[in-house]
Parts: structure tokens; sequence; C-alpha cells
């Protein structure tokens, strides 16, 4: 059993320790939002944020076993604003940057992050940040101009 905080809530995950964590927040939790992509950790789809004591992080959910997440606390797609109504998530709706939007979770998972960190980031960051972030679609232009509108308080 693994004590960790999903998106606010205390919860203990009963997955097998080595089970990935997006196992565990799809099928045990019913977060569905964070994708399974290639299942190696390169498209981004499964990213979620992780804070702990080692700081925060973006990490792929599909690499990361759940007893690494013991004690931290755990942010995905939902968890930003299940209505959709986070910056980077009214952004990207109302430029309409994305496609199919498979990729989607991840790359706004990691956007919020960014924007947390460095709120006047520019286009090279914004691009250099989702750099790990495959979109399948090419919406990237759109996506990063999306990213720096909502970083954009004006």
């Amino acid at each position: 059993m693994t004590e960790v905080t999903v998106n606010g809530v205390a919860v203990t995950l009963t997955s097998d320790g080595d089970t990935p964590l997006l196992t565990a927040l799809r099928d045990e939790l019913g977060l569905v939002g964070t994708r399974f992509g290639c299942g190696q950790g390169l498209c981004g789809a499964c990213f979620v944020r992780l804070d702990g004591d080692g700081g925060t992080a973006v990490v792929p959910s599909c690499q990361t076993p759940v007893w690494q997440v013991e004690g931290q606390a755990v942010t995905t797609v939902e968890g930003l604003a299940g209505d959709g109504s986070h910056p980077v998530q009214r952004s990207i709706l109302e430029r309409q940057a994305a496609q199919c939007g498979f990729c989607l979770s991840g790359i706004v998972v990691r956007a919020a992050a960014l924007l947390d960190e460095e709120p006047d980031a520019d286009a090279a960051r914004v691009a250099e940040a989702l750099d790990r972030n495959l979109c399948r679609c090419g919406t990237h232009r759109r996506i990063v101009e999306a990213v720096l509108a909502a970083g954009d308080p004006g």
C-alpha cells in the first residue's frame, strides 16, 4: 500500500509497488485524463507533476513505479482544473491549438508546471519545455502560442 496525495486528496494505492503510476491512476482511481502513449516515457502523453521532498518534477507516469511516489503529491490534468478552467486549458481551447487531443493532457501538465516556475517564459523556453511532448497532429506552434497567452496576465 502506498500513501500519496493525488490532486489534493490523500489516497492509499493498493497496487503492487512496481505497478506504473499511470496504471494506478487510471485503473484504481479512475483518472483517465492521463494517457498511455508509448509506454517508454518518451512521448509525454502520460506526464504528471510530482511534488515532494525532492522538489517538483514532471515525470512520465508510465515509467514511474507506485512505490516511488510514496508521501508525494501527484497532479494530473484533472487536478489542474477538472472543469477546464485552468489558464493553459482555456488558452488551448480558445486558440484551437489542439486537434485530436491525445497528447494534450501531458502537454497541459508540463506547460502549467513551466508557467508556475517561469511565468514570463518566452517562446523558445516553452518550446524547450515541451520538447519531450510528441504531438502527432503537428500543432506545436499553436500550442506554444497558447501557452504564451496563458502566461500573459494582460
